[in-house]
C-alpha cells in the first residue's frame, strides 16, 4: 500500500467520513424512474442461480421454457454438456423453439488472476473459444472477467490484472470484429469498480468491449448499484441481477444479496434505466442469497486494495449502508436434507425474482403464466 503523506490524509478524511455516517447521517437514496417502457426488456435465466441443481444448458433450457422467459444466460462454458459443434447447433435449435435466446460467457482471461483456469487454453484461445460458442448457438455477447476481489491485493494490484486483460482483447481485436460478436466485460466478485471497468473497456474499444453489468457485485467494491447503471448503462452489452442488503458492522459493513423485490434496489427504476440507456438488453436474474459476506472498510487491510481511493468516492455506498438492515441466515429444518434445501431455497429464491419482475414492475416481453 502507498504510504505517502498524501494517501495518509486521504485515509483519515475518509475515516472522518465514515464516522459521520456512522454517526446517524441518513438520506435517501430513492431516484427518479426511468421513463422508458421496461416492458419491452427480455427477461431471463442466469445459470448460477439454479447452481446447487449441477444443471447443464439442455436443463436450463427446458427450466426457461417452463417459465416462458426470453433468455438464458450460460455464464460459464463448463454448462454446456460439451462444445462440439452438432450438440451446440442442437441447443441452438431446442432453444430457438422456444423462443429463447442464449447468452454466454467464458470465464477469466487474466492469467495472473486466482480465478484464472487453462481448462480451455491460454486467455487468447479462451476468447477464440467462447466466440466460436457464442456463433453456433447464437449469442450475441461472449462474457470475460478477471477474477475476484483477492485480484485487488496481487501483484501489481488490479492495474496489472486490467492490463493482462486488456492486452488479450486487443490481440483478439480482429478476430472479435469479425465474429459480428460483442465482449461484455464483467465486473465480477469485487474486483473492479466502475470506474476501472469503464477505464477497462475504453482502453480496449467500445467497438468490440462493452459491460457485463452485475449490481451484486458492485456493493462488493464499495460502491451504490443505482450509480453504478447510471455510469455504466450506455455501454452495457448483458446482465445478471440480484437485490442486496447492506448494514454497517463494527470494522465497516455486511452484506447480503437477495431475491429481487426484497432488498434495497428499487427495481422498476433499475429497470428504467436499462432500458433507457441499454434497449434490448435483457436481464437475465442470478439470484444469490443466504450468506453474510463482510466488507470491512474500518481496516488497513481491507483498504490496501484501495489505494487510490479518496473519501468521496465512498459517500454513496455509506449513504447505502445507512438506508439497510441485517437479514437473517435461513437454515433447514431439523432433519431437512442441507442439499435439497439448497436446491429448493435456490428455485424458490429464483421464482421469486422473475415473478417480482414481472407482476410488480411490468418487465419481461412475454404474458405472465
Amino acid at each position: 500500500m502507498n504510504n505517502s503523506p498524501k494517501n495518509g490524509m486521504q485515509r483519515r478524511n475518509f475515516l472522518k467520513l465514515s464516522a459521520g455516517f456512522a454517526a446517524g447521517l441518513a438520506t435517501s437514496n430513492v431516484l427518479s424512474a426511468k421513463t422508458a417502457d421496461i416492458s419491452i426488456i427480455p427477461l431471463g435465466l442466469c445459470n448460477h442461480s439454479l447452481r446447487a441443481l449441477k444443471w447443464k444448458a439442455t436443463q436450463f433450457i427446458e427450466y426457461a421454457a417452463k417459465l416462458k422467459l426470453d433468455g438464458v444466460l450460460l455464464n460459464s462454458l463448463n454448462n454446456f454438456e460439451n462444445l462440439e459443434p452438432a450438440h451446440l447447433k442442437s441447443l441452438k435449435k431446442k432453444a430457438d423453439s422456444h423462443g429463447i435466446r442464449f447468452y454466454i460467457g467464458a470465464g477469466s482471461i487474466s492469467k495472473g488472476s486466482v480465478q484464472f483456469s487453462d481448462t480451455y487454453g491460454n486467455p487468447e484461445q479462451i476468447v477464440e473459444t467462447g466466440l466460436r460458442v457464442a456463433k453456433a448457438v447464437g449469442s450475441p455477447v461472449v462474457n470475460v472477467r478477471i477474477g475476484n476481489i483477492d485480484d485487488r491485493y496481487s501483484d501489481g494490484g488490479i492495474e496489472a490484472r486490467m492490463e493482462e486483460s486488456a492486452k488479450v482483447l486487443k490481440a483478439s481485436r480482429s478476430r472479435i470484429l469479425d465474429s459480428g460478436i460483442k465482449i461484455g466485460f464483467e465486473n465480477h466478485a469485487g474486483d473492479m469498480r466502475s470506474e476501472e471497468l469503464l477505464e477497462l473497456i475504453k482502453a480496449v474499444g467500445t467497438d468490440v468491449c462493452g459491460v457485463m453489468l452485475d449490481p451484486g457485485n458492485a456493493v462488493w467494491a464499495l460502491e451504490d448499484p443505482m450509480k453504478q447503471v447510471q455510469l455504466l448503462g450506455k455501454y452495457t452489452v448483458c446482465t445478471s441481477l440480484r437485490d442486496y442488503q447492506v448494514w454497517p458492522s463494527e470494522d465497516g459493513a455486511t452484506f447480503q444479496w437477495t431475491a429481487l423485490g426484497a432488498g434495497l434496489m428499487d427495481v422498476r427504476a433499475y429497470a428504467g434505466y436499462l432500458a433507457d440507456l441499454c434497449p434490448g438488453v435483457p436481464i437475465h436474474v442470478e439470484s444469490i442469497s443466504n450468506e453474510h459476506r463482510p466488507i470491512p472498510f474500518l481496516t488497513e487491510k481491507h483498504m490496501e486494495a484501495y489505494p487510490n481511493l479518496k473519501a468521496e468516492d465512498l459517500t454513496d455506498f455509506l449513504k447505502l449502508m445507512r438506508r439497510g438492515r441485517p437479514i437473517p441466515i435461513v437454515k433447514p429444518a431439523d432433519g431437512e436434507d442441507p442439499k435439497v434445501f439448497e436446491q429448493n431455497h435456490q428455485r424458490f429464491e429464483f421464482n421469486q425474482s422473475i415473478a417480482y419482475l414481472r407482476d410488480v414492475c411490468g418487465v419481461g416481453k412475454k404474458v405472465s403464466l
